[in-house]
C-alpha cells in the first residue's frame, strides 16, 4: 500500500516529521510537495495532488495531508471524487474513519498539536481496516452513487 503526503507552510514541519518516522520506520510513500516552506503558497494544490493519486489507485493507496486544522486540506480533497478524507484529532476518530467510512485520506493538524499524539492517530489510521459490515457499505455505495450522477 502506497502513501501520499502532502503539506502546505502551515504542515511543513510536521510533514517532515512524519516522512522522517515514516522512513524509521520503513514505510514507503511518496511526498506531492510542498518541496520547500513557502509561506504564501495554498493548501488545494496539494490536496488535489495526493486526493487525484489516492483516487486514481482505486483503494490500493492512502493519503496524509498536514496543513494548520487538517480541516482545509480534508475539505479541497474531498472535491476529488472517490476520496473520503477526514480530519482527526484523536485515535478514536481516526479508528472510526477507517472503520466505518473507509477514509482514504487523513488530514492532520500542522499547528499546536502534540507530534506524539499524531504518530497515534497515524497508526491507529493505518492499522485500522473498514469493517465491510452490510450498512457501511450501503452508506459508501449512496455517497458514490451521488458523485457519479454529480461529476459525469
Amino acid at each position: 500500500m502506497e502513501i501520499f503526503i502532502g503539506s502546505d507552510h502551515a504542515g511543513f514541519d510536521t510533514k517532515e516529521k512524519i516522512k522522517k518516522y515514516f522512513k524509521e520506520r520503513g514505510v514507503d510513500y511518496e511526498d506531492l510537495g510542498v518541496g520547500k516552506l513557502e509561506k504564501l503558497d495554498d493548501y488545494p494544490i496539494f490536496a488535489f495532488r495526493v486526493a487525484e493519486k489516492v483516487a486514481k489507485s482505486k483503494g490500493k493507496s492512502f493519503g496524509i495531508l498536514v496543513c494548520g486544522t487538517g480541516t482545509g486540506m480534508a475539505i479541497a480533497a474531498n472535491k476529488v471524487p472517490g476520496i473520503r478524507a477526514v480530519a482527526a484529532y484523536d485515535a478514536y476518530s481516526a479508528k472510526m474513519s477507517r472503520l466505518d467510512n473507509n477514509a482514504n485520506i487523513l488530514g492532520l493538524r500542522g499547528r499546536n498539536f502534540s507530534f506524539n499524539k499524531i504518530k497515534k492517530i497515524i497508526n491507529t489510521w493505518l492499522n485500522t481496516s473498514f469493517s465491510f459490515e452490510e450498512r457501511h457499505k450501503r452508506r459508501l455505495r449512496k455517497i458514490e452513487m451521488y458523485e457519479s450522477k454529480r461529476f459525469k
